[in-house]
């Protein structure tokens, strides 16, 4: 049973995929053969931007349900656009090919180098050289081609940055080696393991992996283990590829209501380095600076005069002039800094510029003259 791939299409024509993805023969060297690839480009794809890309073995079964991932959680939940690879491996023996494994050491075995330096020596380079894609790369595989994204661990550093293994078939070793190998790596890594309850010498492996993995204590590894009692080998992908997206992205997501309260009010640190903190680990795992969300704006805000951080607020002040420069909001919150460190003639004249700028969200011309007004009236200006 574990050597039948997926029986199950997807239906998801609605999305319109056709239009943003194409298909084409690559011609690879290193396997000296031609194989199926397809990738999906997001339509208002622009040269300028970084994209993460993400490979998807099972191309022909698991790529238009990642595109679809993809496409919603870009769309709804924040995170960025990504380009996604999908690799063919039909017929059915050719995935088996692709990812076979030896039994005695559970290292790749046959086709298996060739179909790795396939990946990470032609194709993959090939959309880079295309397109604009960011450093942060993402495997998808499920089954023996789960088991095959692990050998990327095996290098020095890894060329991706979250793994998604759904179901997989592991090789001998795989179980204790994955955890040794993380445990040396000190990039950033995300990895899901996404499985439904089983049986048998495969799921024992499972579970060591498991247990392996969770007893790793670095913070650069961010481990996942999603076991789903009512799926099957089949409805196990379509249970877990949303939440492992929605995990992997989470810091890309504009500060959450649960986030807020857990972690920047408890934090002794100054409340605009949570702000900094994100941002620059954005940078660093995506490769592009990303716009600041207002609503990342006000939640530090809120947070400044909770924790009465008034420190906080100049430099918050100075972020919003650079990234809201038309509005208001950069010198009303300057000016609320001058006011309660004491300087209340700065406090106004910075009001004042406030006042001749545009509104923006909850702050309007009227709360600026009110500021004015009263600190004309406190000391007789």
């Amino acid at each position: 049973m574990r050597r039948i791939l997926l029986s199950m299409a997807f239906a998801i024509s609605f999305l319109g995929l056709n239009a943003q993805v194409t298909q084409e023969i690559f011609e690879s060297f290193k396997l000296q053969e031609r194989r199926n690839i397809q990738y999906y480009i997001p339509e208002d794809y622009d040269p300028g931007k970084k994209y993460p890309l993400v490979v998807v073995l099972d191309g022909e079964y698991l790529f238009d349900l990642v595109v679809a991932n993809a496409k919603f959680y870009s769309k709804f939940q924040g995170m960025p656009e990504a380009i996604v690879l999908g690799v063919g491996q039909q017929p059915d023996n050719l995935r088996w090919e692709d990812c076979a494994f030896d039994e005695r050491n559970g290292l790749p075995g046959e086709k298996g180098p060739q179909f790795y330096e396939f990946l990470g020596m032609e194709v993959i380079p090939f959309l880079e050289t295309s397109y604009s894609t960011a450093p942060f790369k993402i495997f998808v595989g499920y089954d023996i081609t789960a088991n095959f994204g692990n050998y990327f661990l095996f290098k020095d550093k890894s060329i991706f940055n979250a793994y998604i293994s759904i179901s997989p078939f592991l090789a001998p070793q795989m179980a204790s080696r994955v955890p040794e190998r993380l445990n040396v790596l000190q990039q950033q890594i995300y990895y899901h393991l996404i499985v439904p309850t089983g049986k048998g010498d495969n799921w024992n492996a499972t579970l060591q992996l498991d247990k392996g993995l969770k007893s790793l204590n670095k913070e650069n590894i961010q481990y996942y283990f999603d076991e789903y009692k009512a799926a099957d080998d089949t409805s196990v992908i379509t249970y877990g590829l949303g939440k492992a997206w929605d995990r992997t992205f989470g810091i890309f997501k504009p500060i959450t209501p649960q986030e807020y309260k857990t972690q920047i009010l408890t934090s002794e640190a100054p409340v605009f380095d949570y702000l900094k903190e994100k941002y620059d680990k954005i940078q660093t795992l995506f490769g592009f600076r990303k716009k600041v969300e207002l609503n990342d704006i006000m939640a530090i805000y809120a947070g400044c005069r909770k924790k009465d951080d008034f420190e906080s607020l100049k430099p918050l002040a100075e972020l919003c002039k650079s990234e809201f420069p038309d509005t208001m909001l950069g010198y009303y919150l300057e000016g609320e800094y001058y006011e309660e460190i004491g300087e209340p003639k700065k406090a106004l004249r910075t009001f004042e510029k406030a006042f001749g700028m545009k509104e923006i969200d909850f702050l309007t011309k009227d709360m600026a003259l009110e500021k004015m007004e009263a600190l004309k009236a406190d000391f007789g200006y």
